[in-house]
Formats: C-alpha cells, structure tokens, sequence
C-alpha cells in the first residue's frame, strides 16, 4: 500500500529521471528520487508495470531467468521488509515497555525516598518526644521530692505544735494547782491572805501573761500550718496536671510511634514492589535477547532462501542454454 500520496505517475517521472541520468532504475534508487518516500513493494509494482508498458511497445521479452530473478528479489525483498517490520514493532513495543517500566521504578523510587524522608522526620519528633518525656519524668521526680520535703516539714510542725499542747496543759495543771494550793492558804491561814492573794494573783497575772503569750504562738502555728497546708493542696494540684501533661505526651508518643509503623509497613511494600518491578525488567531483556535471536534466524533464513535462489537461477541458465548449444552459437 502506498504511503504518502505515491501513486503510478510520481514513479514513471522518478524513474524517467534516473534513466536520463543513465542510472539504473532499482527500487531504492526510485524510493530516494521520491524522498525516502513510500513502500518498496508498491514502488516494485509501478516500476513492474511501467517495464510491461515498455516492451509492450516492441521492446523485447523479458529471458525466464530475469523475471524469475526479479520476482525471487521482489520475494525476498518482501520477507526482508516483513521481517524488519515485525522486528521494529515488537522493539517498539518491549521500547514502550522499557520506558514504563523506568516510569514506576522512577515513581517508586520518588515513593521510597519520600517514605524514607517521613520516616526520618518520625524518628526525629519519637527522639524530640522521648527528651521531653525524660524531661517531664525530672520534673516530676523533682516535684515528689519537694511534695516530701513538705511533708516532712508538715510532720514537724504538727510534732511542734503537740509540743506546745502539752506545755500549755502543763501550765493549765499548774495553774489548777496554785488555785487549790490558794484555797487551802485561805482556809488554813486568813492572816496571810492578802499576803498570799497579792502573791497569788501576781503568779496568776504571770500564768496568764505567759498563756497569752502560749496562745499567739499556738495562732501564729495554726496560721503556719494553714498556709503549709494550702501550699501542700497547690502543689498536689500542680502535681496532678503534670501527671495529666504527662499522660498527654505519652498518648503523643504513641501516635508517633503508630505512624512510624504505618511508614515502615509502606517501605516495606514499596520495596516489594521494587523487586517485583527488577523481576519484571529481567524478563523484558529476556524477551528482548529471545526477539534478538529471532531476528538472526530471519536472517539466516533470508540468507539461505537467497543462495537456494541463486542455485535455482544456475540450474535454470544451465537448462536454458545447454552446453551444446552454446557452442553451435559460437561457431554461427
């Protein structure tokens, strides 16, 4: 079939050309006048049929031989073209095949290194988290320290305060006793009684000075022991939030470290599919050196069609001009 508008009339005038030239109008030799244009089998047929024209205005009749010679050429001409046809598509095809498959391997690649960028990205934000976490673990030891440091000191001012408890019972004892042992005064001695009443209510004045006295320090304790106590209930409140920062974090980590898993597993897959991929391209130059050696034994073939050709060319000479006869021609 012709290709790029070739029809009979370019061919005549190429071939015209070439023999005014005195150039033997071959096949190729037409094909290049028209520009590499058109198939070499319709440029044989025109040129076939523009011969037949030319002896059918008296020139002479093609020998056997030649048109044989010529119709093995135009066979083997065909099956070289069929040959390299077939060749050429097939290496257009494994071509196609060979850029998609460097296409994935790219994209997979692109894919690898991305999962390799985001899983050095996790590991940095695990190794930031498990810092901070050490960090917030400090802190919180550094918090129970001082929550036991208050206690303690909690413990010795109430140990202080019990202290100052038995004092003032003591003093109250005291003082019930210099009542009674005023009493008795009275009853035994009533001359001695403003004596003993002046020197009585001078040690209760004493007694009550020194109970006052007893009672602010027992108020300015009990004011201590507050505030002790309200900043032990801050810092156990500062302690819970840390423990709920804490718990915060460590739920963070373990999101990170699910998305760490989740972007080793698609390495992993992605690297599946990069063996896959290799296995496939093995295969592809498989076929391409299996489409290789088919091509030689095409040649081998064309080659052996080609001397077959030639001997059958030879035998059809010899049959045509025997020896005898050409011996006769000689001495006409």
């Amino acid at each position: 079939m012709a290709r790029g508008g070739i029809n009979k009339a370019l061919v005549q005038k190429a071939r015209q050309a070439i023999l005014a030239r005195g150039e033997h109008p071959s096949i190729d030799a037409v094909r290049v006048e028209l520009g590499n244009t058109g198939s070499k089998t319709t440029i044989h047929r025109y040129l076939k049929e523009l011969e037949a024209a030319d002896q059918g205005r008296g020139t002479a009749p093609i020998p056997l031989t030649d048109q044989l010679s010529n119709l093995v050429a135009h066979l083997a001409e065909q099956l070289r073209e069929e040959a390299q046809a077939g060749v050429a598509q097939e290496r257009e095809q494994l071509a196609r095949e060979r850029r998609d498959h460097q296409d994935r391997l790219r994209q997979a690649e692109d894919r690898s290194q991305h999962f390799e960028a985001q899983c050095v990205g996790l590991t940095e934000q695990l190794q930031a988290a498990q810092q901070e976490l050490q960090q917030e673990r400090q802190a919180r030891q550094q918090a129970e320290v001082e929550n036991a440091r208050l206690l303690q000191s909690n413990h010795d001012l109430d140990t202080r305060l019990q202290d100052r408890d038995g004092h003032i019972r003591s003093l109250e004892e005291k003082h019930q006793h210099a009542r009674d042992a005023l009493e008795h005064y009275r009853q035994a001695a009533k001359e001695q009684r403003e004596q003993d009443q002046r020197r009585h209510e001078a040690q209760v004045q004493q007694l009550q000075l020194e109970l006052r006295q007893l009672q602010q320090t027992l108020m300015i304790k009990q004011d201590e022991l507050t505030q002790l106590n309200r900043d032990n209930a801050r810092l156990l409140a500062e302690a819970r939030q840390q423990q709920k920062d804490l718990q915060s974090r460590q739920r963070k980590l373990e999101q990170h470290e699910q998305a760490l898993a989740n972007g080793q597993h698609t390495w992993a897959q992605a690297e599946q599919e990069n063996s896959a991929l290799r296995e496939r391209c093995d295969t592809l130059q498989g076929e391409v050196a299996r489409l290789g050696e088919v091509r030689d034994m095409q040649g081998l073939l064309v080659h052996s069609l080609q001397e077959r050709l030639a001997e059958a060319l030879a035998q059809l000479k010899y049959l045509s001009h025997p020896p005898a006869e050409a011996g006769s021609v000689h001495q006409a």
